[in-house]
């Protein structure tokens, strides 16, 4: 019997130990499962938390990457951020524009890229600033080759910047390809970069080389020769046409009677006109011809007319012209195009300053007729009776 329970009792004693060293790994883990079912993570509530998003914004951004499960990569990304200077502030800003931007590799993407531009003398604050403007290209390969090329393109770190701000694609486009060819052929175009409006620049340089031979192509059909004031305008413009939308425009004036003699010799004196909305341009027509009496041969001859508002212009300097021709005091043949046409200052100068003291509050009426609020009857009903006086 003791020898039985000799060879008995180690066994169960044996058992008993494995039983609990089973159950003590089991109790961790449904421990560890208990926590994180109270505390599950989802991206939304993260990007509120960390990322300082609105609720809005974080359901919007969530969207971008539903793969992300667990705080570990957005964290790092954070981190590495926070040491370029990016406020808090400024990381929801980027979070909302480049949710992806939490689920990049730090040691294999960002790191790189920011040791690139380092590498240029740019200071973590520059690189911090870089990344704000670039968003998405921050990861492109292309990042420090494209930034060293436009840094001697544009000569100076906040030029650059404030290109890249515009246009973000400038840190990836093909160089080889597009943006020195567009360079090429902008310079033998005789224009220079410092010439170029900023909006429109930033937009051409990443175009297509074809697309700007053939905004070369249009421009010379209109008769628009280069050196002309108005060969840079117009390119620029129908640079940033794709074809339909030019070929819509001018079948616009087309439809409206203008040959398109009348269109080349338009455009030449106002390119813009190509770039006006169809009810801006039937709107004013309406005015010009309609209210003021204006024939479609002057409109052609003065396009710009069909640049201007309406309300802010246009109808302030007829309120202006009749009340003056109504009360006998203007005496000069001046037509309502040259009205229309001239500089504030002339026209103060010519029109309203003269007759403020047998007017009073000529200036204020017309000022306010500008701001969309006439007051020629009111005027006129006191000049009425300051004369009764």
């Amino acid at each position: 019997m003791l020898r039985l329970r000799n060879c008995i009792l180690p066994h169960l004693f044996s058992s008993s130990r494995r039983s609990t060293s089973c159950i003590a790994p089991l109790h961790r883990l449904l421990s560890g499962s208990a926590a994180a079912a109270s505390n599950p993570f989802t991206v939304a509530d993260y990007l509120v938390a960390r990322c300082g998003l609105s609720g809005e914004q974080a359901l919007k951004a969530s969207k971008s990457i539903p793969g992300l499960r667990s705080p570990s990569k957005p964290d790092a990304v954070i981190a590495f951020l926070a040491g370029l200077d990016i406020s808090g502030t400024d990381l929801a800003t980027v979070v909302a524009k480049d949710p992806r931007l939490l689920c990049a590799d730090v040691g294999k993407t960002l790191s790189p890229r920011v040791a690139e531009l380092r590498s240029l003398g740019l200071s973590s604050h520059q690189v911090g600033q870089v990344v704000l403007a670039a968003q998405t290209r921050i990861r492109s390969r292309s990042l420090g080759r494209n930034f060293e090329f436009w840094l001697g393109v544009f000569g100076s770190f906040d030029e650059l910047l404030r290109f890249v701000k515009m246009n973000g694609s400038l840190l990836s486009v093909n160089l080889d390809k597009v943006a020195k060819p567009n360079l090429a052929l902008l310079q033998r175009c005789g224009m220079q970069i410092s010439d170029i409006p900023s909006t429109f620049l930033s937009r051409v340089l990443v175009r297509s080389t074809k697309h700007l031979q053939e905004t070369l192509a249009r421009v010379a059909e209109l008769g628009i020769q280069q050196g002309s004031w108005a060969f840079p305008f117009a390119f620029m413009r129908f640079a940033i046409f794709n074809r339909e939308k030019l070929d819509s425009n001018i079948q616009l004036f087309e439809k409206l009677g203008w040959s398109r003699d009348d269109i080349a010799s338009a455009v030449r004196k106002a390119p813009n006109i190509l770039n006006l909305a169809p009810e801006r341009v039937h709107k004013n027509l309406d005015f010009l011809m309609g209210d003021v009496g204006l024939q479609m041969p002057d409109i052609v001859h003065r396009p710009v007319l069909l640049l201007y508002s309406v309300e802010r212009r246009l109808l302030p300097r007829y309120y202006l012209m009749k009340f003056l021709k109504d009360r006998g005091l203007m005496t000069s043949s001046l037509s309502f195009s040259t009205i229309a046409l001239m500089g504030n200052d002339n026209l103060l100068g010519k029109l309203v300053l003269p007759h403020e003291m047998s007017v009073p509050g000529l200036a204020a009426a017309y000022a306010s007729s500008c701001a969309g609020k006439h007051q020629w009857e009111l005027l006129g009903d006191m000049t009425k009776e300051n004369r009764k006086s």
